[in-house]
């Protein structure tokens, strides 16, 4: 679709606006708006203006669903006001590999079946086969067709039903217990890194003292080392893409899925129209509906806290972000956004080789935490890979 942005107008501006009035974003009295007395709902003028009330409450919008907060409606966003507008009963709801529901109806949908005890996955929104599952199950202990479709006999015996589980999310403790059975030796873990973009798509380019580079290369050099030092440890890694080959988003979640991985690392750069914005930050899935990746959140606050400790990059903190990247991969995933190309300071940093050595380790060392749980803890910063190396290989001789 075309992206949409402040001064705009027309039809398609006009969706947007019907949309987020009926969301609760646009109020009564905003230009271009006014209530229909018959049924209630707002009309709008099919030749609307992006204005500035519209601009704002696109950013709430964003800001509310974990999305790249900038004021433009592109297809993430369009995607997300039309999920956000499904409610639960309006369309029956079926897995389908053709075309995939998405929604907040099937949010609605996996939180009363989590609710009940029968789904412990993450709620994204996603009707996929555990979903599926999920929803059979439900329908064969009630005595329904167990069908998996969420139809208007579905529906009643879900409205019928109270809530059995309580006292936390069966997602985030399900999380936690593989992380903690899993033991905290590195050796044996399965890792998927995500160097970003690659094939004919280089990214920014990058003058510096150790030559020209871009921001393909600066990325796939840093899972090289990454996959490197992982593979020391005993770690079984797997690359996202093939070095000459830019796969999508979904994609790339989508062959990560295949190799029954245990975390997905996925590292990017930035860049801005201001030559100002700086720093490193990390995301984890977190959404709107209260649901979010902990192991991710976890891991995601050791990486930041490990990268500013061993470089001069700004800590820009974790954030919870419904990224397709993080939404469909199944495994606990993070996105490192690792400094802005077009700041000169980040720019250094990240073309500096012995940096990317320091970064490299900086990951390596907040997964070894991360399956540490807390236990036998070093000071940020201070847990070498030499002295990780040396404590798996007497872990391993002990075991």
């Amino acid at each position: 679709m075309h992206r949409l942005r402040h001064g705009d107008h027309g039809p398609a501006v006009a969706e947007i606006r019907g949309t987020l009035a009926g969301l609760g974003f646009l109020h009564d009295g905003v230009a271009d708006t006014r209530r229909d007395t018959n049924n209630g709902s707002h009309w709008i003028a099919p030749d609307a203006v992006f204005d500035h009330h519209l601009d704002s409450a696109v950013r709430a919008f964003q800001q509310q669903r974990g999305l790249l907060v900038d004021g433009v409606v592109g297809p993430a966003t369009y995607r997300s006001m039309k999920e956000a507008s499904y409610r639960l009963g309006a369309r029956t709801l079926i897995y389908q590999l053709s075309a995939p529901l998405y929604g907040d109806d099937v949010a609605t949908l996996q939180t009363r079946l989590q609710d009940l005890g029968f789904y412990v996955g993450r709620v994204d929104g996603f009707f996929g086969p555990q979903t599926h599952e999920s929803l059979s199950s439900f329908q064969r202990e009630i005595g329904i067709a167990a069908d998996g479709i969420c139809g208007p006999a579905t529906l009643r015996s879900l409205e019928l039903l109270g809530t059995r589980v309580t006292g936390g999310s069966p997602h985030a403790m399900s999380e936690e217990e593989m992380v903690r059975s899993s033991g905290p030796q590195l050796s044996g873990k399965r890792i998927v890194i995500d160097p970003g973009l690659g094939g004919d798509t280089y990214g920014t380019i990058v003058h510096s003292p150790y030559g020209t580079i871009s921001e393909s290369d600066i990325l796939w050099d840093l899972a090289s080392r990454l996959e490197g030092r992982m593979a020391a440890t005993g770690m079984e890694t797997f690359l996202s893409r093939p070095h000459h080959a830019n796969p999508s988003d979904i994609q790339r979640a989508s062959t990560s899925n295949a190799f029954d991985a245990d975390l997905m690392i996925s590292l990017r750069c930035d860049s801005n129209s201001s030559p100002a914005a700086n720093g490193v930050a990390s995301f984890h899935f977190g959404n709107s509906h209260g649901s979010t990746s902990m192991i991710g959140q976890v891991l995601t606050g050791f990486i930041q806290r490990e990268i500013v400790a061993r470089t001069p990059l700004q800590d820009c903190r974790t954030h919870g972000r419904t990224w397709d990247l993080l939404r469909l991969t199944k495994m606990p995933t993070v996105q490192i956004d690792l400094g802005y190309l077009t700041n000169r300071s980040d720019a250094a940093v990240l073309s500096n080789p012995r940096a990317r050595d320091a970064i490299a380790e900086a990951i390596l060392i907040s997964v070894k935490r991360l399956y540490l749980l807390g236990q036998d803890d070093q000071p940020t910063g201070t847990f070498t890979f030499a002295e990780l190396l040396a404590e798996e290989l007497s872990s391993s001789e002990r075991s």
